[in-house]
Parts: C-alpha cells; sequence; structure tokens
C-alpha cells in the first residue's frame, strides 16, 4: 500500500514519531511518503541547512521527504501559533490537492488539527481514507495552554468534530483519551487505542559513559524535554529547593528549550540557584547517556483534567531509561508508573509530596535504586514496546483499508 505519512513535526526535529516509524511501515511492505513543514520546532527558528521555500524534496534514512512552506513560530505569541499552524494547513491542502491522489491512504499526526483538516479536505475529493493519530487532545489542549480565547477554542472543536466524521480511524494514544472522544460522539467502532513507544536507545556495546558536566558529587535530579506552561517546572524547582535543605547534594538538571525557559531560569536564580542548572538542548542519543547518568528521572504536568486522560511521552522513554522515577501527574499516566514499581507518583503539582518523594528515593542505596530502574524496563518492554505498537498500527491500517474497500463497493 503507498502511505502518506502527514505530519507538521519530522526530523531533524524531536519529532515522536519520524523516521524510525516510517522505515517501520516501510519495513512491513508498505510504500511511506512524508509530507512535512520545514525544521522550526520547539524554537521556531528554522534549522541550520534549511531555507524557507515552497516546496524542497530530501531522502531522510530511506523515506521520501516533503518538506512544505510554513511560518516558523513557536513562542507565547497566540497570533505567531495561529500562523505557524494555518500556514502549514494551508500548503499541506495544495500538496493534498495536487499530488493526494497517489497514494492509497493517508496517515496523520496530530497535533496540530490543521494537517488532518487539511487531510480531511483532499482525501474527500480524492476518494482516499485516512486515519488520524491523536497525541494531544483539541482544543482542549490549546485552552488549557492559554494560548487561545474561548472563540478560538470553539472553531477548533468544530474543526476537530470535520475531522473526526470524515476520518476512517482515529487512534488515540490512550484509553481515557478513547472514552472522551466516545463522550463527544465519535462512534466506538472509529476508535482503537494504541499506546506510544520510547525512542530510548541503550548505550552502544562498548561505549565509555561519560559523566555530564555538573554531574560529580550531586544526587542528579534530570528532566529532559519542553520547558512549556503545561509543565509547571517551577513545582518541580520548589520540591528541588524542600528536598535540598534535608540533601544539601540534591541537584535538579533541566535540559531542553521552550517558551517557559526565560522565565525558568529567572525563578531558579531567587529560589535554588545553587541545586537547579540549565543545560540546554542535546541531540536525542546525547540526551539518552544524560538520563542513564541520572539517579532520578522527573516528569510533571499541570493539574487539569486535560492531562488524566493524557500520557506524556516521557512516561514510556523513561521507564526504557530503566532509572527511577518521580512524577507529578494524575489518571492513565500515573496509573501506568505506579503499575511498574519504577516510579512514586505524587499529584500534578504538589510540591511538598514531590519533595518528600525525591527525599525517598535519595535515601536509597545505589542497588535498591537500580531495581527500581529494572522494574520499569521490564513494564516497559512487555506493555508498551516499539515492535507492539508497529504492530497494532499495521492492523489499523489494514482495518482502515478494508473498511474503505467495502464503503467503496456498497457505493459502486
Amino acid at each position: 500500500m503507498r502511505i502518506l505519512f502527514l505530519t507538521q513535526w519530522f526530523e531533524p526535529e524531536p519529532a515522536f514519531k519520524g523516521a524510525g516509524f516510517a522505515a517501520a511501515l516501510r519495513a512491513r511492505g508498505h510504500d511511506v511518503e512524508v509530507v512535512t513543514a520545514f525544521p522550526n520546532y520547539p524554537g521556531g527558528k528554522l534549522y541550520p541547512g534549511y531555507r524557507i521555500r515552497p516546496y524542497h524534496r530530501e531522502t531522510i534514512e530511506g523515506t521520501t521527504v516533503h518538506r512544505l512552506a510554513i511560518w516558523p513560530s513557536h513562542n507565547a505569541s497566540s497570533i505567531g501559533r495561529i500562523a505557524n499552524y494555518l500556514s502549514f494547513f494551508l500548503t499541506a491542502l495544495v500538496f493534498g490537492l495536487l499530488r493526494g491522489g497517489r497514494y492509497d491512504m493517508v496517515y496523520v499526526y496530530h497535533p496540530p488539527i490543521t494537517p488532518a483538516a487539511a487531510a480531511a479536505i483532499f482525501c474527500t475529493t480524492h476518494r482516499t481514507p485516512f486515519v488520524v493519530e491523536i497525541q494531544d487532545l483539541w482544543p482542549d489542549s490549546v485552552s488549557a495552554s492559554s494560548m487561545a480565547d474561548g472563540r478560538i477554542t470553539r472553531v477548533l472543536g468544530k474543526v476537530c468534530d470535520f475531522v473526526y466524521r470524515r476520518a476512517t480511524l482515529i487512534i488515540p494514544q490512550s484509553s481515557m483519551m478513547l472514552e472522551r472522544l466516545h463522550e463527544r460522539g465519535v462512534p466506538r467502532t472509529k476508535l482503537r487505542r494504541i499506546y506510544n513507544w520510547a525512542t530510548y536507545r541503550p548505550t552502544p556495546e562498548g561505549a565509555t559513559a561519560q559523566r555530564p558536566d555538573g554531574f560529580e558529587g550531586r544526587f542528579n535530579i534530570v528532566y529532559g524535554g519542553n520547558l512549556g506552561q503545561a509543565q509547571v517546572l517551577t513545582d518541580a524547582i520548589d520540591a528541588t529547593a524542600r528536598a535540598a535543605k534535608d540533601r544539601p547534594a540534591i541537584h535538579l538538571h533541566l535540559f531542553g528549550d521552550g517558551i517557559e525557559r526565560q522565565a525558568l531560569e529567572a525563578y531558579a536564580a531567587q529560589v535554588a540557584p545553587a541545586h537547579v542548572t540549565f543545560h540546554g538542548p542535546v541531540g536525542r542519543d546525547a540526551m539518552d547517556r544524560v538520563f542513564d547518568e541520572a539517579d532520578l528521572l522527573l516528569v510533571q504536568l499541570k493539574d487539569d483534567p486535560l492531562y488524566t486522560v493524557t500520557i506524556p511521552s516521557k512516561v514510556q522513554h523513561y521507564l526504557a531509561c530503566g532509572r527511577p522515577i518521580v512524577a507529578g501527574l494524575a489518571g492513565e499516566a500515573a496509573r501506568l508508573l505506579t503499575e511498574s514499581g519504577a516510579a512514586i507518583v505524587c499529584p500534578p503539582q504538589a510540591v511538598a509530596a514531590m519533595a518528600t518523594a525525591i527525599l525517598r528515593i535519595a535515601a536509597m542505596t545505589v542497588t535498591e535504586r537500580a531495581a527500581m530502574g529494572h522494574l520499569g524496563r521490564d513494564y516497559y518492554n512487555t506493555h508498551l514496546g516499539f515492535d507492539r505498537a508497529i504492530d497494532e498500527t499495521i492492523a489499523v491500517v489494514d482495518d482502515a483499508a478494508a473498511r474503505w474497500a467495502l464503503r467503496k463497493k456498497g457505493t459502486e
């Protein structure tokens, strides 16, 4: 089957479903091409070696990638973010109308919802089935981020409904998200839950481990990823400051970038200047080596009903790393981490509880922490691994193709 994978984010951006996902579909016998934007996430600045133009074609890890023009932006400006999303919607729509008929199926990664809206239009025109994978529930997540007012979220809600009605099948990333979609009126027969996997790669055989700068002589807590509003990392800084009063060696390392970085740096300088270090973003493999050297991995999300149905990708990634975890989460993500035995889970934005959890793990022996991490890796391999997710994805693709064939037969 010839599949078009439509996603606004792709390598060299830190895309979750990128070249590895496309290669896995190809390995199962499908011909896969990617339509994406010129890379600018998460900083909102174009990556070196690229310049905005109407169209650019390249090959990444054996997959043909079609890059389309976009307005680069990813900051606190709602106008810039809207321009970013709408520009890719328009260029993806034009590409799909002109060339979408060459594909047997379109597989869309959401968020944002705009590429899926483009697919809903051009797939209807070409009578092509399309599958939508939902990582963040819109318009809920947009509303929770305070990036849009009520009028915009209502419009986004209608766009989502438009896409869901026309999609052949929909893949939510959690069971609770599936239930929320069903409550909105999406038939259960259209919904297929597939858990995300981790992009973690173990240290190559024979490689020598290196301690990152600033790790020596400390109990190192690591957060790696987006420094945004949803993560409320001021609470992680507060929890670190509290815990460090009892154990001065405790140190929080924040790797990454995002719209909250400057504010977080200013806050940490006031609250815990001796116990928080900002490192900036690093490459995926380098970040995995940092995770390997951490004593504790940290994840947190805002206390918002939306995040009870979301499983942040860090959950799977941290479990695969095989390190102890402290998580300020609720809902399905909290359940998975608790089941794994590798994490102490606190209510979201509960600073005192997080500080206590940090101290509990800091008081463990190295052997006890290693055993805790092994439980997480075993849980990940059993329930959340890459091969399992690809098997389930192929089943959805095949099911969508079969449904579409029956539908076409019924209209002939």
